[in-house]
Order: structure tokens, then C-alpha cells, then sequence
């Protein structure tokens, strides 16, 4: 009862804020996620993403160096697919010496305490820009699933700690853990993408792998028939239990920022490990408005990762890693 209670008492100095503060932001709440491309010497800045890069093999290794010194130890790795190698099975998936392939090695030989996940999609190496093969006008599950089980398996011999499947067919996560097992590989995880949205915040991230749907009349200009409405909440524990029960070792809810109550929702209902991916648009706006002097860059970015982690994430996958880190020592 005030005033023999004053809340104030715990905010007078930056000491006791730091001293009772419930939520603390640490290196190894981050997954970092990373962009591949052909070549040599490049490192080359995503326009709709400042100070975000893509990189070459051999400039790949001093960046995964760079993020080890800082305390960084996972990483999320993403391919940019010449034009050349595309087609509506992604078949280059499956090259043993494609780009996925020769990153997840790379990154082992430079750091082998590094852990490395991988995205397992189509939508890098699919002619038509979605995650999945169409056929008839139609993306189809089942054929798309057993795909993404042999592509997951291609990355596991490669060296991955763990998949990361980013798709949202029904049934992958199932169809990729008896794949594992069948050859072998019992410890190789699974972090599935259970709440994946239908969301508008993908932009710059499409922009960075080219891989974006392509317009054409006879086949979906949008991902809406197997990413999730946004007007959903329910459906999203209902897909993520259903990953959990399939194997996946680690549940993720993406986009992040315009979705905490979902993250809180699964949070609440999993007793498996839960991470949120603050993706390239929720990036992509905070640097925009910083440059326009809106907003404070260091101060939102630390707020909206604070959310995150407030919010219930025990892993967050963002592309401000290195920023926070670097504030944060």
C-alpha cells in the first residue's frame, strides 16, 4: 500500500534497473542468419537491406570468424540460386557440390563449434519463386514434402547441425525426420517454421534471394494457399503441435514484431524450445526511419528485441545480431 510501496524505488538508477530487470539480452539468444551467393570476393549489400550483405564463399569465412569473436555461435544459412540452375523441382537442391552444400562446409571448416542450420525450401531454386512444385496450376504437398525430406538429408551429409524447413506443407517435418533416420543421422535437429504467416513484411528478404513469385497466369501469385492467414491465431498452435508430434525439435513463429501474441500463445502451450524471426521488412523500416532521423535506430532495436525475448523466444533469428551484440559489450 502506498506509500509504504513505491515502485519508483526500483527505477531510481541505472544500478537497480539493471539489477531486477526480468528480461536480460545475451549472445546466445541470437541466430544469425546469413546469404550465400557464387563467386569470389563479393560482399554486396541488399539495397532494401543497409548493412546487410550477401557473400561469397571466401568472404563468407571471415564474417562466420567475425560473429564467433563476438559470442555468436549459430547460424541460419540462405542461398542466392543463379537463374540458370532454377526449375520447378529444384533438382540443384540436391547437388552434393551446389551453394548450400559448399556453405554449411565452409562454415565447419572455418569454425567447427559453429552451429549451422539451413533453410530447406524451393522457393531459392524453384523457376517460379514458391516452396513448392506445381503442377497443374497448383503447388502440391505431398511430392513437395518428399522432396524437402531428400533436401534436408543433402544438407545433413553436408555437415548441418540442423534443417530448418521454411515451407509450411502439411506433413514435411514427419517426411524429413524418417528421412534423417533412414540414413542415419539420429542427432541432425529440425527447427520447423510452425507458424509461418502469409505476411507483407518478406519483401527485402525475396529481394536478397531472388525469389520472389513470379507473375504468370496460371499459377498462384501469392503464397496464401499454404503460408497462414494472418487473421489466425488458433490455427497456429494447432501447427505447431502437429510439427512437435512429427519430430521437429525446435518451433518457430515468423514474421516476429506484428505477431508477439502468437509467440506468447505457443510459448505457453510447448514444452519444446520456441524462436521468432524478426525478418527483413521489420528491418528493413527501423533502418529507413532511422536514416530519415524518425526514430532512435539503437534504442528500437533494442526495444523490439527486448519484445522478443519478453515475449517468450528462447532463440531469435535476426538480422541486427551483430548490432546488438556490439551495443550490448
Amino acid at each position: 500500500m502506498f506509500p509504504l510501496r513505491r515502485n519508483r524505488r526500483l527505477r531510481t538508477n541505472a544500478a537497480i534497473r539493471a539489477l531486477v530487470r526480468e528480461t536480460v539480452i545475451t549472445p546466445n539468444d541470437f541466430l544469425v542468419p546469413l546469404f550465400v551467393v557464387e563467386g569470389k570476393g563479393i560482399k554486396d549489400e541488399i539495397p532494401s537491406m543497409p548493412n546487410y550483405f550477401r557473400y561469397s564463399l571466401d568472404l563468407l569465412e571471415g564474417e562466420v570468424k567475425e560473429l564467433w569473436s563476438l559470442g555468436l555461435k549459430s547460424v541460419l544459412l540462405f542461398v542466392k540460386v543463379p537463374d540458370n540452375l532454377k526449375d520447378n523441382q529444384g533438382k540443384e537442391a540436391l547437388n552434393p557440390n551446389g551453394l548450400m552444400q559448399r556453405a554449411i562446409k565452409t562454415v565447419k571448416n572455418v569454425c567447427p563449434d559453429m552451429l549451422v542450420m539451413t533453410d530447406v525450401a524451393l522457393d531459392p531454386y524453384s523457376a517460379y519463386g514458391h516452396d513448392g512444385i506445381i503442377e497443374n496450376g497448383q503447388i502440391i504437398n505431398d511430392e513437395t514434402a518428399e522432396f524437402l525430406a531428400e533436401m534436408s538429408v543433402s544438407h545433413a551429409t553436408a555437415g548441418a547441425d540442423f534443417v530448418a524447413p521454411s515451407d509450411m506443407m502439411d506433413g514435411r517435418i514427419l517426411s524429413i525426420r524418417e528421412a534423417l533416420e533412414d540414413e542415419g543421422f539420429i542427432n541432425t535437429g529440425i527447427m520447423s517454421y510452425s507458424a509461418k504467416y502469409a505476411s507483407a513484411f518478406y519483401g527485402p528478404f525475396r529481394d536478397a534471394l531472388d525469389s520472389a513469385p513470379v507473375d504468370l497466369i496460371d499459377i498462384p501469385k501469392d503464397k496464401k494457399t499454404y503460408q497462414m492467414d494472418f487473421g489466425n491465431r488458433f490455427e497456429a498452435i494447432r501447427e505447431t503441435e502437429m510439427d512437435i508430434d512429427e519430430g521437429a525439435d525446435i518451433v518457430m513463429v515468423k514474421p516476429g514484431l506484428s505477431y508477439l501474441d502468437i509467440l506468447r500463445d505457443i510459448k505457453n502451450e510447448v514444452d519444446v524450445p520456441v524462436a521468432v524471426y524478426q525478418v527483413s521488412g521489420e528491418y528493413a523500416m527501423i533502418k529507413a526511419a532511422a536514416e530519415k532521423g524518425w526514430l532512435n535506430h539503437d534504442q528500437v532495436m533494442m526495444e523490439t528485441t527486448m519484445a522478443f525475448k519478453r515475449a517468450g523466444a528462447d532463440i531469435i533469428a535476426s538480422y541486427f545480431a551483430k548490432d546488438v551484440v556490439k551495443l550490448l559489450s
